[in-house]
């Protein structure tokens, strides 16, 4: 164990074997810090935090803050971190709300600058939130999710295992498993094909996902017809998942951004006669 002279760790933290602390970093009373974790400087490590094994946080980071809310709580719940996490500078990590509820994050994350996990959030193993990518309070993120940065969440929203968020997206509906969200629109732009790849997938089951992507986007079903038709044709495999995710939704879920059918060919402005005239009749006049 290594602790800095300049560090301030209250005796009534737990802490591991092969802790190492750095300068000017706090750590409270009833903090837990599971073996081999390192905190670099200027780290804050409040009471009610559980920390697995095997985290490093860097520069200005801190852990168990209490929860941004209009009425602060008396009592409130604690924050629980898995194991093999990475917190890069300044990310903060809040409290529940309520004592006996728990801010959960799972292993082997990613946060990078800035990030920001709220009061009684759930983030699953693998998760990445990149730059300044922000999560409300109550949302829930699945397993190897990717937080595009500058991405906020809007509480008590979900987003499924395996999505992708594109950077600046304003997510404010349930974002379904394996699907990838563009930036700009914050619609849904297809599957996440490398997501998929990356973490295994073999062809049958990227096939299956297609299959499923488009009855759910593109069949043209009323909902229920739709969730009868993945009933019956999903069973089993990972196209499985999208049926009870859109069981368990609360808020609505986030729609295709698709071209209208038959806009193949843009319109501009001709300026000459204020008339609209096709693309290739504007590429002439230019030439």
């Amino acid at each position: 164990m290594s602790i800095h002279p300049l560090a301030v760790v209250s005796p009534h933290a737990e802490l591991g074997a092969n802790v190492r602390i750095g300068p000017f970093c706090v750590v409270e009373a009833g903090v837990v810090l599971g073996d081999g974790c390192q905190l670099a400087s200027r780290v804050t490590v409040k009471s009610g935090t559980l920390v697995g094994r095997d985290n490093l946080v860097l520069e200005g980071t801190v852990l168990g803050g209490m929860p941004q809310h209009v009425h602060m709580p008396t009592h409130p719940g604690t924050v629980s971190i898995g194991d093999g996490n990475v917190f890069r500078e300044n990310c903060t990590v809040h409290r529940a709300l309520e004592a006996g509820h728990v801010t959960r994050i799972g292993n082997c994350c990613l946060f990078m600058v800035g990030a920001h996990v709220a009061h009684d959030c759930t983030v699953g193993n693998n998760v990445i939130l990149t730059n300044g990518s922000m999560l409300g309070g109550h949302v829930e993120v699945g397993e190897r999710a990717y937080m595009g940065g500058a991405s906020a969440v809007h509480q008590f929203c979900r987003i499924g295992r395996l999505a992708m968020i594109g950077g600046m997206a304003r997510v404010i509906r349930d974002v379904p498993p394996f699907v990838m969200l563009d930036g700009d629109s914050a619609m849904v732009v297809g599957l996440n094909k490398v997501g998929l790849r990356r973490a295994g997938f073999d062809s049958r089951d990227i096939v299956q996902l297609k299959a499923a992507y488009r009855a759910i986007y593109r069949s043209g079903l009323m909902w229920q017809e739709m969730l009868d038709l993945l009933r019956l044709q999903f069973p089993a495999g990972p196209a499985a998942e999208f049926l009870p995710f859109f069981l368990g939704g609360k808020r609505g879920f986030v729609q295709e951004r698709r071209t209208p059918p038959g806009a193949i060919v843009r319109l501009v402005r001709d300026d000459a006669d204020e008339s609209m005239i096709t693309l290739p009749e504007a590429e002439k006049k230019v030439g």
